[in-house]
């Protein structure tokens, strides 16, 4: 059994993201092997927990990949460590629009009988504080809210009075964090900058995180709570495939500080399902690998870096070329835009008719949809839950059917064996989707 605890809050802002990673931090540097996991379709905080814990970070979505998976990812993701942190989405209760506590934190917790420890930012708060966690703690069946860690404390007199307040209400204070101790991570328009884009910066920001937290919080009562989690009766999930595809086609996928949105279990799948993964930064190298019969492009931030991909004439068209030849490409939001004729004016890939550019406006959501087409990653009528979340527009010329329908409309591009939308996938929701497009190297 794996100890283990989550990280949650009143709402966000409050500082789960620093208070988790300063934990894996530090646990990490007493020696113990740290499993870490987000909750929800979020791809930047994952990244610095994995700088953290020195293993992937993992994302636990209810809504993407069904309740059904969250404890068997968990198991899959932790095997061989001593203690797993989750790092809570929102506020403790915030889950999908509409649908209750789905896709909580909260759900989360339940669904892993794991311990949940409360992140108060307490900037302006005294006495009150109390009333809050006696809130939080009563407000959701079946949650256990072992302790609370203390953020953005002002003065020795301000930790006293809060102090006294969660002993009121018997909610052990396992840690305080002082204004002056904040640890910044540079953000922009879509949040915290990832780390592949600030690695050297990212490890420093880390290392003083652990640090902070070493110095602020009762690591051992943690790890008490940690360990107080019941059996978790689960069968780790296996990306393992009954009948491999054979031939082990080389299939690319895009990484470096373009696209760094992906979920770990998509190179495990594609692996599982027979390929060789190579990864190709498109900001360094200027073709596709040797052999590549497919190409995987995934999430990021292609307008930060629209002029260098540009500047990239001969793997923009090394990728044209593996369109024209029939070779598969399944290409997500980033990947999206990237394979348009042009993003912000500047030429891109031009494997769709299509333009994109920034907007103000941030699209955010997630998304039911059914496939209008057969393609790479679905036959038409396949039904799956992702993610929008972008601040750009794709002006479709012509040529290309939608590949999905949802209620409010339809996105993305189904043309020939390219597939390319905004929805974000979590494909251990859909594990054929690997298989389907590794066989279409072959067939």
């Amino acid at each position: 059994m794996v100890a283990r605890i989550v990280i949650a809050a009143p709402a966000s802002g409050h500082g789960k993201t620093t208070v988790a990673t300063g934990l894996l931090a530090a646990f990490a540097a007493r020696g113990l092997r740290v499993a870490p996991f987000k909750v929800g379709p979020d791809y930047i905080d994952p990244g610095y927990h994995a700088l953290a814990a020195g293993r992937p970070g993992r994302n636990l979505d209810p809504v993407l990949v069904g309740e059904e998976l969250i404890a068997p990812l968990f198991a899959h993701g932790s095997a061989g460590t001593d203690l797993a942190v989750v790092e809570g989405v929102m506020g403790l209760y915030d889950g999908r629009t509409g649908a209750g506590e789905f896709g909580s934190t909260a759900h989360v917790a339940r669904l892993l009988g794991a311990p949940v420890i409360l992140v108060v930012d307490a900037t302006a708060q005294a006495r009150s504080v109390a009333a809050l966690i006696h809130g939080f703690r009563s407000f959701g069946p079946g949650i256990h809210i072992a302790g609370a860690i203390l953020n953005r404390v002002g003065s020795d007199r301000h930790e006293q009075i809060l102090r006294d307040a969660c002993a009121e209400v018997g909610t052990p204070v396992l840690g305080i964090l002082r204004r002056h101790d904040a640890v910044a991570a540079p953000s922009r328009h879509l949040g915290l900058v990832p780390v592949v884009e600030r690695s050297s910066e990212a490890a420093a920001s880390v290392a003083a995180l652990a640090s902070l937290v070493a110095a602020s919080v009762d690591l051992d009562a943690v790890a008490a709570v940690a360990r107080s989690a019941p059996p978790l009766d689960a069968v780790p999930w296996s990306p393992a495939v009954a009948e491999p595809v054979a031939g082990e086609p080389v299939v690319a996928v895009a990484g470096g500080p373009a696209f760094s949105f992906s979920y770990a279990e998509t190179v495990e799948l594609l692996t599982a399902a027979g390929a060789r993964v190579s990864t190709v930064d498109p900001l360094r190298d200027s073709r596709l690998p040797s052999g590549a019969r497919a190409l995987v492009v995934g999430g990021g931030f292609p307008e930060v870096y629209a002029e260098q991909l540009s500047a990239n004439a001969g793997l923009r068209a090394s990728v044209a070329a593996l369109a024209a030849s029939g070779g598969a490409i399944a290409a997500e939001c980033a990947g999206l835009l990237w394979l348009c004729s042009s993003l912000d004016g500047l030429p891109m890939c031009g494997v769709l008719d299509a333009s994109a550019e920034m907007t103000p406006t941030l699209t955010l959501g997630y998304r039911d949809a059914v496939a209008l087409s057969d393609s790479v990653l679905a036959p038409a009528g396949t039904r799956v839950t992702g993610h929008e979340f972008h601040r750009t527009r794709v002006t479709p010329g012509s040529g290309a059917s939608p590949a999905w329908a949802w209620r409010d409309g339809r996105d993305g591009f189904v043309s020939g064996s390219v597939h390319a939308s905004y929805l974000h996938l979590h494909w251990a929701g859909q594990p054929s989707f690997a298989r389907r497009l590794v066989a279409s190297c072959v067939s």
